[in-house]
């Protein structure tokens, strides 16, 4: 059972020389986190698919760009590899980058598409792990988070292929704890609940099951959960190794200093 944190006056961690590569880091939750633990003074190097976008979220932060995708291994593997030449070790790795579609009934998914989502929510996830896990393993200890969702826990109507990957991935974070906490890392889910980035416009669009009906109000601002993967580097978070991190869960938001809004 997850021990609640006690209330921490200053939740923030100083990243100052901590390495921080952060995936999926061209738009939503990946850009907003690179100037939140840029702004905590962390040397950062951003990956992401697109070159333009992700040079415009790089270039201001002073950050090292990495154009590549994490369903590829020997992407995934030259990023950790540059963090580790530029800044000696990888002390935080945020495994962010996701994909919704195919938003379809499992009938009637394009297979191509269905396992181009597994590649990217878990296999991508994997990836990561597995790049960065012997570096810090050499370094003493390291921190891995992973972006996860409730849809990791329940079925929901046309979301197969994002819900089986979610789930995979949140039994990846239990392996890597497993593997890894003797060795000083530090590996963790967040599941923010609904954020308001263009995934949940995407969601909207499609029309199926109930997430898409939510009003744009109840969705979360990607800051929330820029703060709160920044508190998990911190030892407040330390009761939840291994685990998921809920921003549902009104004791997390209060001790990250988020308040209660639903």
């Amino acid at each position: 059972m997850n021990t609640t944190p006690e209330l921490n006056p200053d939740p923030i961690p100083d990243m100052t020389g901590k390495c921080v590569l952060i995936t999926g880091a061209s738009r939503g939750i990946g850009a907003t986190a690179a100037h939140v633990f840029a702004q905590a003074g962390a040397h950062l190097v951003l990956m992401a698919r697109s070159d333009a976008a992700l040079a415009e979220v790089a270039n201001p932060l002073g950050a090292v760009a990495i154009t590549g995708d994490v369903a590829h291994y020997d992407d995934m593997a030259r990023a950790v590899a540059v963090a580790e030449e530029r800044f000696g070790r990888l002390d935080v790795l945020i495994g962010n980058a996701g994909v919704i579609s195919p938003i379809a009934a499992l009938d009637a998914a394009d297979p191509a598409d269905w396992g181009q989502a597994i590649d990217v929510n878990l296999k991508g996830v994997f990836h990561g792990m597995h790049a960065a896990m012997p570096g810090m393993r050499r370094a003493g200890g390291g921190t891995i988070i992973t972006l996860s969702s409730g849809a990791a826990h329940r079925p929901l109507e046309g979301w197969s292929a994002y819900c089986a990957s979610k789930a995979g991935a949140a039994m990846l974070t239990a392996a890597a704890h497993l593997e890894g906490a003797q060795h000083g890392l530090r590996v963790m889910d967040l599941s923010p609940g609904t954020v308001a980035t263009q995934m949940q416009r995407d969601i909207r669009a499609s029309g199926i099951n109930a997430v898409s009906q939510f009003d744009w109000s109840e969705h979360i601002p990607p800051e929330w959960v820029a703060r709160a993967l920044l508190w998990m580097c911190g030892t407040q978070a330390n009761p939840y190794l291994g685990q998921e991190v809920s921003l549902r869960d009104p004791a997390i938001r209060a001790a990250i200093g988020l308040g209660n809004a639903a």
